[in-house]
C-alpha cells in the first residue's frame, strides 16, 4: 500500500501540465502587430492611432489575440473571446503557461490598474 501510495504520488509530482497559475501583464493586442513590435506599422495603413480599433481590425483579418508584454516578447492565449472586451488595453492575465508553446491558458483577464 505504500508504495502504492509512493507511485501515485511521484506520478502526480512528475506530471507536465500541472502548472501553478501566474499573473502575467501587458496589452491585449493581435498577434500581427506584436511581431512587428507594436501598432505603429498598422496605424500608418489604417490612418488610426487607436490600438483597439487596430487590434479588432487585425482579428477582424485573421490574426489571434496575444498578450504583447514588451519589445517582442508577447504569450499565444488559448481563449479568444475573453479578450476582445480588452482589446488594445493594459491587463492582467492569470493563467497556466505552457511554456513550449508560449500559450497561457487563460482563466481571467482584468484591467491593470
Amino acid at each position: 500500500m505504500k508504495k502504492l501510495i509512493m507511485c501515485i504520488a511521484g506520478c502526480i509530482a512528475l506530471a507536465p501540465g500541472l502548472a501553478v497559475a501566474a499573473t502575467f501583464t501587458g496589452e491585449i493586442m493581435d498577434e500581427a502587430c506584436a511581431d512587428d513590435g507594436g501598432h505603429q506599422a498598422m496605424f500608418k495603413k489604417m490612418g488610426t492611432t487607436d490600438p483597439k480599433q487596430c487590434t479588432l481590425a487585425c482579428v477582424k483579418g485573421g490574426s489571434k489575440y496575444v498578450l504583447y508584454e514588451s519589445g517582442k516578447t508577447y504569450y499565444k492565449l488559448d481563449d479568444q473571446k475573453k479578450p476582445e472586451a480588452f482589446s488594445g488595453q493594459k491587463v492582467q492575465v492569470t493563467g497556466t503557461l505552457n511554456k513550449s508553446t508560449k500559450t497561457i491558458h487563460v482563466t481571467e483577464i482584468k484591467s491593470a490598474s
